[in-house]
């Protein structure tokens, strides 16, 4: 029994544990849900409260119509009482008294209406609060939320492919080797070219200021000049 029972235990904690890693995985839609649940909540109480203020109404009315029929019977009771007719007066009397009792009754329930009106309409208020409170909160976590599971995959590509990294940039030095090598040979065939066709012989002499030299605008003017003096 002792061993069965320790494995009871054992499965009721595994449960436990799934429960509880199912509760975290589904933390953020849980909330949702359960101010969903508050607003479908606070929607009925609201419901409520305008029933009571409804009953309220029709209570106020009914005592407002009892207190009219209280002044309509005293005023017989003072017309039968000027007739010398005390016995209709009495009965008359009597009628009254029940509508005073009715009248009592109906204050004792709009006394009742009135204080559950102001327990439901604070109630409702603070159920207001807290729902706006829970949704600012919801949107923080949220938010919150996002920009972890972003970091969390940046930084996990970056952990997952720093060996991709690395072979990139090692690409990129070969592309820009190869590139330097290939601009190396264009200038070495261009160098070779010049020697080949003797330009390369052509632009030392010119340098030295050997052979031909072309003629400048200066040159063509001071040769007019020249001319013209001669």
């Amino acid at each position: 029994m002792s061993i069965l029972k320790k494995l009871f235990t054992a499965v009721r904690g595994g449960a436990r544990e799934v429960g509880e890693a199912i509760v975290d995985a589904n933390g953020i839609r849980i909330f949702e849900q359960e101010i969903a649940d508050a607003k479908n909540a606070l929607q009925k109480a609201k419901r409520s409260l305008t029933e009571v203020m409804a009953k309220e109404m029709q209570t106020t009315r009914k005592i407002s119509a009892l207190n009219d029929s209280i002044a309509e019977h005293e005023n017989y009771a003072g017309q039968a009482l000027e007739k010398g007719n005390e016995a209709l007066a009495l009965e008359i009397a009597e009628k009254i008294g029940d509508f005073e009792t009715e009248k009592a009754e109906h204050e004792e329930v709009l006394n009742g209406f009135s204080q559950h009106i102001v327990v439901l309409k604070q109630q409702i208020k603070d159920a207001e609060k807290s729902i706006k409170e829970n949704q600012r909160q919801l949107s923080m976590v949220k938010t919150t939320e996002s920009v972890q599971q972003a970091t969390m995959a940046v930084n996990s590509t970056l952990n997952t492919n720093s060996s991709s990294m690395t072979s990139a940039k090692a690409s990129l030095e070969r592309i820009r080797q190869r590139q330097q090598d290939r601009q190396d040979q264009l200038g070495a065939a261009k160098s070779l070219e010049a020697e080949t066709n003797g330009d390369d012989l052509k632009a030392k002499l010119a340098d030295a200021g050997i052979g031909a030299t072309s003629s400048n605008s200066a040159d063509i003017l001071a040769r007019i000049k020249a001319k013209k003096g001669g």
